[in-house]
């Protein structure tokens, strides 16, 4: 939410004036970051702070100047220890340690959101449109199953008496709750969205302060899925560099998140729980701890440069990924921008192979029989959907002697049917890529059967290796038996 609010491109959509209040350069606007063309200047006691390469927001100025108070309302931090030690005190040491629940969450969430097709223009018409496309369309038989709301959904104002936060009439006439019972009815889950900050990326009531409301209130409309941004964060919940004790999991940042999993725990209907922080306060580690999934970067974008950053980023933190435990490497792209049908399929092979959530984010009557059947393979949804295992694939060395690059090419990993390798072409032009069989883990020497993924056929017995030309940034999907 190109300008990027939510870290997301903006062009989407135009707030106009109804946002004016929180348009950047404004208290705890966003002032910078990939892709940003807006002002960089900030109001007087306010200083444009870097959170992650893709959002820098106006926040206040501690270096000496004169700052404003943070509101009462987002229950601040009275003290927070910034030293390595073993006792906490202040918020750290009093914050909930209620871990999510684990009724759900056990696989990557296999949905769709609203954003990357509508932005703020959602309506009631256009989720059960989504739900219904999810039979027509085959996705449902896939095992999709998330209709998921994101931002702008709301009036940008709590009920001045209850103060919960109030649908949008004139998008959801039958309330939240009604399009979720419809959802419901149709056999989907429904997912909506909030804010761990003091508003959304695009000025709507946030949750910061209001958790245990906002939860009752979620729980109360048949929420199934919660995804909590990380926008407009009030400079006193703002982190140290060394966080409470030496564990980002005491930092500000995780306590704002892990207050909304003690509320929706509270509530005793079981949330999935997505961790919209943007790769920050090294969430990875500390993330299962807490939710269900975690963004590992910024908004996604439909470009190849898009897809080849997040996997860099993803792996280097494979090993926080497993059942209950998914690194989030945002929604799926397919059916936007210009990338060509071979990045289509890597994109989508990427998103299974590291058993990220998949997000569908595009308007889904805009697919057509190419991209739907990548989204419904079979073979890699049962990779990714796997109930006995829930590790990804991992990079390996191709041959021996061979290193692993950065942004690496061969992958395995095992699934309750067997072993399997993923390889990504990620040069600009089509190129032979051969592995042995020895050098790939848990195979061994000997002849192996070699079958195809994406077509569901056997290629043929192979000794020692196998090489096959793979197209420009295309992604070979292989299962592999002893012959």
């Amino acid at each position: 939410m190109a300008v990027y609010v939510h870290s997301r491109p903006l062009v989407a959509y135009v707030l106009g004036a109804l946002l004016a209040s929180v348009a950047a350069q404004s208290e705890y606007g966003q002032c910078g970051g990939i892709g940003w063309t807006g002002g960089t200047t900030c109001p007087a006691g306010w200083v444009c702070t870097d959170l992650n390469p893709y959002y820098s927001q106006c926040l206040q100025d501690t270096s000496g100047g004169t700052t404003t108070a943070a509101p009462t309302s987002t229950s601040a931090p009275t003290s927070t220890s910034t030293s390595v030690t073993s006792t906490l005190t202040g918020i750290a040491a009093s914050a909930p340690t209620i871990g999510p629940s684990h009724d759900v969450g056990k696989l990557p969430a296999l949905g769709w959101n609203s954003w990357n097709a509508y932005g703020c223009n959602i309506n009631e018409t256009k989720v059960l449109n989504a739900a219904s496309q999810f039979i027509s369309l085959g996705l449902a038989d896939a095992g999709y199953e998330y209709v998921n709301i994101d931002d702008c959904w709301p009036l940008t104002a709590r009920d001045a008496s209850t103060g919960r936060i109030v649908p949008d009439p004139s998008k959801f006439p039958n309330g939240i709750s009604g399009v979720a019972e419809k959802v419901h009815a149709l056999g989907f889950k429904f997912g909506i969205y909030s804010d761990a900050g003091t508003a959304t990326c695009a000025g709507f009531p946030g949750s910061l302060g209001n958790e245990e409301l906002d939860a009752a209130t979620f729980a109360e409309w048949g929420v199934d899925y919660l995804k909590y941004d990380n926008c407009n964060v009030p400079g006193n919940w703002t982190d140290a560099s060394t966080p409470p004790g030496g564990d980002w999991y005491n930092s500000n940042s995780a306590i704002r998140y892990r207050q909304m999993t003690a509320a929706m725990n509270d509530t005793g209907r079981p949330f999935q729980f997505s961790l919209c922080i943007w790769g920050n306060a090294n969430v990875w580690d500390w993330g299962a701890r807490v939710g269900h999934s975690w963004r590992m970067s910024g908004d996604s974008s439909a470009s190849w440069s898009y897809i080849t950053s997040i996997i860099t980023t993803n792996v280097q933190h494979l090993d926080s990924i497993d059942f209950y435990s998914h690194n989030d490497m945002d929604m799926m792209e397919i059916g936007n921008g210009a990338l060509t049908i071979q990045e289509q399929r890597t994109h989508f092979a990427a998103w299974v192979l590291f058993k990220s959530p998949i997000l569908l984010g595009t308007d889904l009557a805009l697919l057509n029989s190419t991209q739907l059947d990548i989204l419904t393979n079979a073979e890699l949804l049962a990779f990714h959907q796997d109930a006995t295992i829930g590790t990804p694939a991992a990079p390996f060395a191709p041959t021996t002697g061979a290193t692993i690059p950065s942004l690496p090419e061969f992958y395995a990993g095992t699934s309750s049917k067997g072993t399997h390798v993923f390889i990504i072409n990620t040069n600009s032009t089509a190129t032979a890529m051969t592995f042995d069989f020895a050098n790939v883990p848990g195979l061994g020497s000997g002849s192996f059967v070699v079958h195809d993924m994406w077509t569901g056929k056997d290629l043929g017995t192979f000794k020692t290796s196998y090489s096959t030309t793979v197209d420009t940034h295309d992604t070979a999907a292989l299962y592999i038996e002893p012959a």
